[in-house]
């Protein structure tokens, strides 16, 4: 991949917890990320941190944050409000936020549903940085307005759209 093809507007910070992880390629992270903000026609310099984890952490994260005590296979924390935007000089970095991800929930889901591994990751990846762009899936019009950005952003990167069910051979 051309790193003249990715705009230097953002900035992605790696962190690992987990040793089993089979981490994508900090290129085709970027190459996403760069792919959902042009999509969203997002034009400020932001900074998103992306974790790597188990289901034992984000376990302790979902129960903390978001009152449910089981695993999910990724959480989005905002990093600004709205009213920050206003006031922040367009030459500062955003701090858009946190993605996390677990890596047993996400490998069980991909073998469920018939899914390469690698896609099911980049899916998550694009649904927790529309997250942290603002976007939501409360009513059915948010959900579809969400899940079509998803499959445009998803078809650049020549992964098939993640909501068709594939059967099992």
């Amino acid at each position: 991949m051309d790193s003249d093809s990715i705009p230097q507007s953002f900035t992605i910070e790696l962190t690992c917890h987990n040793d089993d992880w089979p981490l994508p390629e900090k290129d085709m992270l970027e190459q996403i990320a760069a792919n959902v903000l042009s999509a969203v026609k997002w034009e400020r310099k932001c900074v998103i941190s992306i974790l790597f984890t188990d289901d034992s952490y984000i376990k302790d994260l979902n129960k903390t944050y978001r009152g449910k005590d089981k695993p999910t296979n990724v959480l989005s924390f905002s990093g600004y409000c709205k009213d920050f935007l206003q006031i922040l000089p367009h030459t500062e970095d955003i701090p858009l936020g946190d993605i996390i991800f677990a890596l047993e929930t996400i490998r069980a889901e991909a073998t469920q549903q018939n899914k390469p591994f690698e896609n099911h990751l980049n899916h998550l990846f694009v649904h927790g940085l529309l997250h942290l762009l603002g976007f939501d899936h409360e009513t059915e019009t948010e959900a579809a307005i969400m899940e079509q950005l998803e499959i445009e952003i998803l078809s650049t990167l020549l992964i098939p759209n993640p909501y068709e069910v594939i059967e099992s051979l």
